[in-house]
């Protein structure tokens, strides 16, 4: 049997200030760790987030201009992330569907932790998850890369992206600890009992209004999630989880 997650509280933010949460797409952070923001900030946590992409593939309604589609999903994510006391939302503006982990993005990625100087970063997994493949978007494999790579090395190194320091003076920063959601099978270290505030995570999802039309059936297989990943990690019946793999980075 796998070893059980630690079961993190409210009490329990040893110190945490600052975070930043980056994923690939609107609405990627409300599936992943929407219900932990929320009890987050309700403790006065200032939780920034970073999407990379435009969002312009997503939606059901072929009608919508892409252009137009781009700036719908900002609207949306700017509402979602309000619902769990979150107001400050940057987009990168990457096209959707065609993010790679290059020098850019990882610049990109950097910057935005030298500005915010998160001590926790949450992001997506770098591994393909075959157990869930819907979890494995090549978008959402190449962010997590991207961000790994842009917290070490990249932010902390005075000499890379030489621009950031010399034109932008944004001094290095060390990020203490990535929070991978979603990950690639890995046996999670990190399990946040978010029963108070799992409605707050389906008010948020409920924010992308372009993108779902069957909202029982979404909402139902959220809560499912939820509630799978709190009996799997022992907190027992009635109880919703999210989970994370954290990775050492300070």
């Amino acid at each position: 049997m796998a070893p059980l997650g630690t079961i993190a509280v409210v009490s329990e933010l040893d110190g945490l200030e600052r975070a930043l949460v980056v994923v690939a797409h609107p609405d990627d952070c409300d599936f992943g760790c929407a219900a932990t923001t929320a009890l987050w900030t309700g403790m006065g946590v200032d939780v920034s987030y970073c999407i990379v992409t435009n969002g312009d593939a997503g939606g059901y309604d072929r009608s919508i201009p892409r252009a137009r589609m781009s700036e719908i999903r900002q609207e949306e994510q700017r509402a979602a992330a309000a619902e769990v006391g979150v107001s400050d939302v940057t987009f990168l503006g990457y096209p959707d569907g065609r993010v790679a982990p290059n020098i850019d993005l990882r610049r990109d990625i950097a910057r935005v932790i030298r500005q915010k100087r998160p001590q926790r970063v949450l992001s997506q997994s770098p591994v393909r998850n075959f157990g869930r493949i819907f979890a494995s978007h090549p978008d959402h494999l190449a962010t997590g890369e991207a961000t790994l790579d842009a917290v070490y090395p990249d932010a902390r190194n005075p000499f890379a992206h030489p621009e950031l320091l010399e034109q932008e003076g944004l001094e290095p920063y060390t990020v203490g600890e990535v929070w991978i959601m979603g990950g690639g099978g890995n046996t999670p270290d990190e399990v946040v009992d978010v029963t108070e505030t799992a409605d707050r995570k389906i008010a948020a999802l409920r924010c992308h209004r372009s993108q779902y039309q069957d909202w029982s059936q979404l909402e139902d297989r959220v809560r499912s999630w939820l509630k799978a990943t709190a009996e799997a990690n022992g907190l027992g019946e009635g109880h919703m989880a999210e989970a994370f793999q954290v990775v050492q980075t300070g």
